[in-house]
């Protein structure tokens, strides 16, 4: 196996530019590599589309935010496909006054078609929102007396993945429930940055624990050490 290069998140996010799809793994937060989207906010790349499962915490009367947030507060995104908006409010205040393209999309849809895009494959066939708003401008297919939305692929220009463990190659491990939708952008995307909170040399990480193996990742980032 070929050693990834690793680069400092600073130098990572120039990977990334303006009106580039970026995929964030994590669920509020849990999953998302801080130090890179720190470096993205200090860099201002903007006219970004984000793809995530939310956009992490704003409370606009405390002022409190988390993960992501910090960047939609900038307004670095010109358009969010997520599946959850209910805790930031800037997010939903952006969407109603027209500054930002909001797209909802259910949870499960989300994760089927940056998978279907992982694989190869055009798209997915759900039920999941037929009849609804969801189904707008879609196409519906009906198979043996049951109608299905045809939602396309997604993919996505970069991927930013947190990894509790990556090899120098850049097979990935992760902690519990911060793996979510991080295997599955991984996939989906032409390069993909990992910041890792440990970079060990290869052949120290079991190949049978292997989640996310080295032939999706691109490059790599030592995470801060904590505290």
């Amino acid at each position: 196996m070929v050693a990834k290069p690793i680069l400092t998140a600073d130098e990572a996010v120039q990977l990334i530019h303006e009106g580039n799809v970026v995929m964030l793994g994590g669920f509020m937060g849990c999953g998302s590599p801080p130090g890179l989207l720190e470096a993205l906010e200090k860099r201002g790349t903007g006219n970004l589309t984000l793809v995530c499962n939310d956009t992490a915490l704003h409370n606009l009367k405390t002022g409190e935010m988390t993960s992501v947030a910090r960047l939609v507060a900038k307004k670095q995104f010109r358009k969010m496909i997520v599946t959850h908006i209910g805790l930031n409010g800037e997010t939903q205040r952006q969407m109603n006054a027209g500054e930002t393209d909001v797209q909802l999309v259910p949870q499960g849809t989300l994760a089927e078609i940056i998978r279907a895009a992982g694989a190869g494959l055009g798209g997915v066939l759900t039920p999941t929102g037929v009849g609804t708003e969801v189904e707008a401008g879609k196409k519906v297919i009906e198979i043996d007396g049951k109608k299905y939305l045809l939602e396309k692929a997604l993919r996505g220009d970069v991927a930013l993945i947190r990894a509790k463990k990556a090899d120098k190659a850049g097979n990935l491990t992760y902690d519990k429930t911060g793996r979510n939708f991080n295997p599955l952008m991984a996939s989906a995307c032409g390069t993909v940055i990992v910041e890792a909170d440990e970079i060990v040399e290869i052949g120290e990480i079991d190949p049978e624990v292997v989640i996310t193996p080295s032939v999706f990742v691109t490059h790599l980032v030592q995470a801060r050490k904590q505290g």
